[in-house]
């Protein structure tokens, strides 16, 4: 092959080497450059500790080591679950925590230091009320933390009259007193603090004038 033919060969072997290069880059990027590149979106956590165990909530009781005892149960309308050796066990109105330790104790008659947990597999209860002057006021069945502007917005938003700065989230508490919430939209849009927005609980009825 003469000088030629080798130079030509060459300088097309060197060409297509280059456009190459930029493919396998994109196709080898290393983990930390695509975790920079697609940053991992934060999930929603389910329900926290505080979170008050209404009917129709799914529980996952689980006793270290007994599979029998272990199991995944409705709360009932009347409130209660119903487990082997303690039959009927009032879940309404506590925490995941609270019933833990109830049951826990419950157990302690029949079984030297039992350990147990609860977790709430599916939540059917934690239902909150938009009502007023956004696009589609009714019940919301949340199944998460959920904050007002987070309402709001589920609810479709403000109509035209809306009054964001005086709406008013009424809530009952544990001993049935109720209570009245001013939250001022425009303020907590505005400053963007987490103090200016209200986490909610299951019954609160959020009014927006």
């Amino acid at each position: 092959m003469t000088l030629l033919k080798w130079l030509v060969v060459a300088v097309a072997l060197i060409a297509a080497v280059g456009l190459m290069i930029p493919h396998v880059d994109a196709q080898q990027a290393s983990p930390t450059e695509k975790r920079i590149a697609h940053p991992p979106q934060p999930a929603r956590g389910a329900v926290g500790n505080d979170y008050v165990i209404g009917p129709e909530d799914v529980l996952q009781v689980t006793v270290w080591k007994n599979d029998t005892l272990s199991r995944v149960v409705p709360v009932r309308p009347d409130g209660k679950i119903s487990l082997p050796l303690l039959h009927d066990v009032q879940a309404a109105g506590l925490t995941s925590m609270q019933l833990r330790d109830k049951i826990s104790r419950a157990l302690g008659e029949f079984m030297p230091n039992p350990e147990v947990s609860v977790i709430v597999t599916d939540v059917r209860s934690f239902r909150v009320s938009v009502m007023g002057e956004v696009q589609r006021p009714g019940v919301l069945l949340l199944k998460s933390s959920t904050t007002i502007l987070e309402a709001i917005a589920m609810a479709g938003g403000f109509r035209d009259f809306a009054s964001p700065s005086k709406i008013v989230v009424v809530r009952k508490d544990a001993a049935g007193a109720t209570q009245k919430i001013p939250f001022n939209y425009n303020k907590a849009i505005r400053n963007g603090e987490a103090e200016d927005n209200i986490y909610l609980k299951t019954g609160d009825v959020i009014v927006v004038p």
